[in-house]
């Protein structure tokens, strides 16, 4: 897959890129049974949450390693529909993962996710500049009642907030202060739903403000996401580092595979 030019200064400018329809039925299905595999593991790098202890977010599944690996995946990574996408977007052919993940909002239970910049948190593993985007893959339809992702249309030029802890969600992580996304929403352009059937994908910058609601369908709502960053970008030394499932220690530059690859897994 190769974007226009228009596409990519679309990137620049917005933020983000939606692409419906990307991936085939008989792709997302596989991937879909990986899910439902690999969120029977025990593993300190799957969350969950609810009365029924459902998986939230399941980290590492890109890895050919680890209780989590999933050929699949790690083939899906790999395809020019993820991989090369991200390489124009980031204007870097030479990319590695900071991240692979599963969000999983289960029916009923699946609860928000607070208006955040990824880079909030990214910042913090020691990587210098928000060089970084990241490839969303629906694997179910997503819409605004089945808490479908929403971001904010240029936010991304505003810089990284400085963000504060949040604790609501099953996986923690670092938020937009509300009296700050009070002020982006009444500068910026009202925020866009990334929805669509399962198999649409979308690309957006690390430090694009965005958020998701409940989900109040019947129906488990189910989003890969491929987590980039420019080789020269890697991490620096912190202390404390987090876990390699959120912070990896894998920095080789990743090629672009076979584009049926995710097929050739069954």
């Amino acid at each position: 897959m190769e974007l226009s030019q228009d596409q990519v200064d679309q990137f620049d400018r917005d933020g983000y890129l939606i692409f419906p329809d990307l991936f085939e039925p008989a792709e997302v299905e596989i991937l879909r049974r990986e899910v439902a595999r690999v969120s029977a593991v025990d593993a300190e790098c799957i969350f969950r949450e609810g009365e029924s202890g459902a998986a939230k977010s399941m980290f590492r599944l890109h890895e050919p390693d680890g209780p989590t690996a999933s050929a699949s995946f790690r083939a899906c990574s790999r395809t020019s529909r993820i991989l090369r996408t991200a390489q124009q977007c980031l204007h870097d052919d030479d990319l590695y993962m900071h991240h692979c993940k599963v969000n999983m909002k289960a029916a009923i239970e699946g609860t928000a996710w607070p208006w955040h910049q990824d880079y909030g948190s990214w910042h913090l593993d020691g990587i210098e500049r928000p060089d970084m985007a990241t490839v969303t893959v629906l694997l179910s339809d997503a819409n605004p009642f089945n808490g479908c992702l929403f971001v904010v249309p240029g936010s991304h030029v505003v810089g990284r907030s400085d963000p504060y802890w949040d604790d609501s969600t099953a996986y923690k992580l670092w938020a937009v202060k509300p009296k700050d996304m009070q002020a982006f929403l009444r500068d910026h352009p009202e925020p866009v739903p990334i929805e669509g059937k399962a198999g649409t994908v979308a690309i957006f910058h690390c430090n694009i403000l965005h958020a998701s609601g409940h989900n109040l369908s019947r129906e488990d709502r189910w989003q890969a996401y491929f987590c980039f960053n420019r080789c020269a970008n890697r991490p620096k030394d912190v202390e404390d580092p987090r876990p390699d499932y959120v912070r990896s220690r894998n920095w080789a530059a990743m090629a672009v595979e076979a584009e049926d690859g995710v097929l050739e897994t069954t």
